[in-house]
């Protein structure tokens, strides 16, 4: 006798969407199921559909849950709805993939069934591919950093836009981080929006020195790192009411600035969202109504390069740009900084709980680092992340350090 299939369909806005194995477990710790993943995106379509409906999405899976692998795929499976849409993508390397664009809660539910966690969309529109309408403040803190920092140097970029006129809006990024989006005119190439935002961190850390930094290299960071490069061609962010793979189900969360003061991110989750969500209501509702120009900060980055402040390193697999500094650490950062590898980990959950337990194992030495001793580097594959670990030890004196691995040597196995 033939098995019953483990599946249900549902009937969104007049589309039929087949969600398979729908209590397939996806975040273990929090209970998550797959069909509770489909049922949250609905209950959140608008806002949902507001940061990333209408822009080509990368698909982000994690078809056995989050404690299994997981990987990019940029181009959308050949079998698929035939309304659910797509745009063709132009990726640094000169290939090409056609990428899913949402515009409707039955493809939010679509996606979820293949496991999507993440909405990963490009700051562009369908409609035009080539100009970015959304400039993206990514708030990257340094382990170690604390949330009230990355608060604070939130609150600085929120100052740097007022004052040029611009209108930033805040949200949690589910992880570590904050993200501030800015909607701009579609006027303006990737290259122009990539050095606004270099023009923009770089004044945040002139107005937070120490709390903030524009540096790309992670030897050279203090405290938060205003990512840039996020909003170089081919690179997206998780946008807002994304699910993030933690343990809790954590997810991104639109934040007013004055919530943002207040907040803790551990409060927006999977299962709490939807309830607040219905009560308030969307905090970005407003965010597209008046799409702001970016000539004042463009006027910003030419005055800082008449001041000698040129380009910036763009990321390893990015063509040689113009005008760009040697892409490695200055020399004497490499020279005078003892880094040591310490773990390799797929996760970055497992390589930040590597250099916990590497400083159980020297207690001594770890009472001597600074939290930008500890760097967990994202390394980026073709369709995956993986993370490194590497520790500092200029601030450990030298009879303290590690005998059994030597700066530069790779982790032991």
């Amino acid at each position: 006798m033939a098995q019953a299939k483990d599946e249900t369909t549902l009937e969104i806005g007049g589309r039929e969407v087949v969600i398979t194995s729908p209590g397939k477990l996806l975040i273990p710790a929090a209970g998550v199921r797959k069909l509770d993943l489909v049922n949250y995106y609905l209950s959140v379509a608008d806002g949902a559909l507001r940061g990333a409906g209408g822009r080509p999405c990368v698909l982000v899976r994690y078809p056995n849950g989050i404690d299994e692998e997981f990987f990019f795929q940029k181009r959308a499976p050949a079998k698929r709805p035939d309304w659910l849409q797509v745009a063709e993508i132009r990726f640094p390397s000169g290939r090409t993939a056609e990428e899913v664009v949402p515009r409707h809660p039955a493809d939010l539910a679509w996606m979820a069934n293949l496991a999507c966690l993440e909405l990963h969309p490009h700051p562009v529109r369908a409609e035009d591919l080539d100009h970015p309408d959304e400039l993206r403040v990514d708030l990257d803190p340094v382990p170690g950093v604390e949330w009230p920092q990355i608060r604070q140097v939130a609150h600085v970029v929120h100052e740097v836009l007022s004052g040029l006129g611009l209108s930033g809006w805040s949200k949690t990024s589910g992880s570590r981080g904050i993200h501030v989006l800015v909607r701009i005119q579609p006027k303006w190439t990737f290259d122009e929006v990539r050095r606004a935002a270099l023009a923009l961190a770089r004044e945040v850390e002139r107005r937070a020195p120490g709390l903030a930094t524009s540096r790309w290299w992670k030897e050279e960071r203090r405290g938060v790192f205003v990512d840039y490069n996020q909003n170089a061609r081919d690179r997206t962010v998780t946008s807002a009411y994304s699910v993030r793979p933690k343990a809790d189900a954590r997810v991104s969360a639109p934040v007013s600035w004055k919530e943002l003061a207040e907040c803790n991110p551990a409060d927006f989750t999977l299962w709490t969202m939807p309830r607040r969500f219905a009560a308030i209501g969307d905090p970005h509702a407003a965010i597209d109504e008046k799409p702001c120009s970016l000539e004042p900060l463009l006027e910003l980055s030419r005055r800082q390069e008449a001041q000698g402040q040129g380009d910036a390193p763009w990321p390893p697999h990015y063509r040689k740009a113009e005008g760009e500094p040697k892409r490695a650490p200055p020399p004497t950062a490499r020279r005078k900084k003892p880094l040591i590898e310490v773990a390799r980990a797929d996760r970055e959950a497992e390589a930040v709980a590597a250099a916990e337990a590497w400083k159980a194992r020297h207690p001594k030495a770890a009472a001597h680092l600074e939290p930008q001793d500890v760097l967990v580097d994202r390394m980026r594959g073709s369709s995956s992340l993986w993370y490194r670990v590497r520790i500092n030890l200029e601030h450990v004196p030298a009879r303290l350090r590690p005998k059994d691995v030597k700066a530069g040597d790779k982790p032991r196995s």
